[in-house]
């Protein structure tokens, strides 16, 4: 038990070492790209998210971003403005939900969660997706929860050769160069506060 406690201490002071250096890394290497806003105002994006390398291996916002599938995780991800999170040097692991899952929640649901006033609430729903580490789906299996980036855990489940994590299913898994994106079927919401 005592070592089950060190190890999970030792993941998360590393996950917040990686962070920290990540986010001075960031004041280093950004750029800056421009948008209008409503206002006829120039609005700024910057971080390493914004920055295009095509020979890197794709990390989990690239794999996002490049998916049919993914098109309303990747809104809300740009509506939460966590585009930088995702892209640190990890390694990340990301339950990423299809469009039919974000469709599958109540009418209105993500309409709401995308305005800027629910940009809050956005984020901490994304977060709840996203947990330190690079682990396959057979891997996954030997946990019972895992704590999420926003300091919330999610619960495990095994049902044969399916793994669920929070009540989605893992129904497909993609390597990155920063952690590993599994594909899941049903958006994971944390509990209630």
């Amino acid at each position: 038990m005592k070592t089950t406690t060190k190890i999970k201490l030792l993941v998360g002071s590393l996950f917040t070492v990686c962070l920290f250096f990540s986010c001075k890394n960031e004041a280093k290497t950004e750029t800056t790209t421009t948008s209008n806003t409503e206002a006829g105002q120039p609005t700024t994006k910057q971080g390493q998210a914004f920055l295009k390398d095509d020979e890197a291996t794709p990390n989990v916002l690239d794999i996002a971003i490049g998916s049919e599938d993914h098109t309303t995780l990747v809104a809300a991800v740009q509506a939460a403005e966590l585009e930088n999170a995702l892209v640190n040097a990890g390694p990340l692991m990301v339950f990423a939900p299809t469009n039919a899952a974000f469709d599958a929640l109540p009418e209105g649901t993500v309409e709401n969660l995308l305005k800027p006033e629910n940009k809050n609430d956005l984020a901490n729903i994304l977060k709840y997706h996203v947990t330190p580490g690079r682990y396959t789906k057979d891997f996954l299996k030997k946990f019972k929860k895992l704590g999420q980036a926003n300091n919330q855990n999610v619960m495990i489940e095994v049902k044969g050769d399916d793994v669920y994590v929070g009540g989605a299913k893992i129904i497909a898994s993609v390597p990155a160069g920063n952690g590993i994106v599994h594909v899941v079927d049903k958006v994971i919401l944390p509990p209630s506060e």
